[in-house]
């Protein structure tokens, strides 16, 4: 094994969005084996880090749809922390709007976990899981600290494209398709 660590950074619902519309057989992000996954992207490198970002559902007890949306999630998060894929869930806020959610505060502590894991040295590189070019000035700040930032997109043209700001940006890029992700789905 490397000594180099490596911290895996993952924005949920870009992860979950990009899942569905590459069309794979079964997206239910429960079935999905998260911790394969990351060793297959640290490729030998120490994971000194795995970290889930996403919006948490509130819902009133009147709303059906949200209190589904409630106990999926509280799944997801259960499968993110088991002993097999061992992720630390970071909580943003969802905000419902005219029948949609809308994700908060996950950008930012993404960026912020970027630029103070850079100044503690908690990794020599960091693997973003996210198309979000909000994050753009954490990541150029990180590489001013001598880190490297690998960034992780998703294509399935025409329906999803990866980040070509993110990609001009990172130290290093990949771009994924169905068939790099299908091994690490149950069948």
């Amino acid at each position: 094994m490397s000594k180099e660590r490596v911290l895996i950074l993952i924005d949920g619902s870009n992860f979950y969005f990009s899942l569905k519309r590459l069309e794979l057989p079964k997206h239910r992000v429960t079935e999905f084996n998260f911790g394969e996954f990351v060793k297959w992207l640290a490729s030998g490198r120490q994971i000194s880090g795995r970290n889930y970002y996403i919006g948490v559902v509130r819902a009133k007890s009147n709303d059906k749809k949200g209190q589904k949306l409630r106990r999926d999630q509280q799944r997801l998060f259960a499968h993110l922390r088991s002993k097999k894929n061992k992720f630390i869930t970071i909580h943003g806020y969802l905000m419902k709007s005219d029948d949609a959610y809308h994700e908060k505060g996950v950008d930012v502590r993404i960026a912020v976990d970027l630029v103070v894991g850079a100044y503690e040295d908690n990794f020599d590189s960091a693997i973003l899981i996210s198309s979000d070019t909000d994050l753009i000035p954490a990541i150029q700040h990180v590489q001013k600290l001598k880190k490297r930032v690998e960034y992780i997109g998703f294509s399935s043209p025409p329906k999803t494209q990866p980040s070509y700001g993110l990609i001009k940006t990172c130290s290093q890029s990949r771009v994924l398709v169905a068939a790099d992700l299908e091994q690490f789905i149950k069948n």
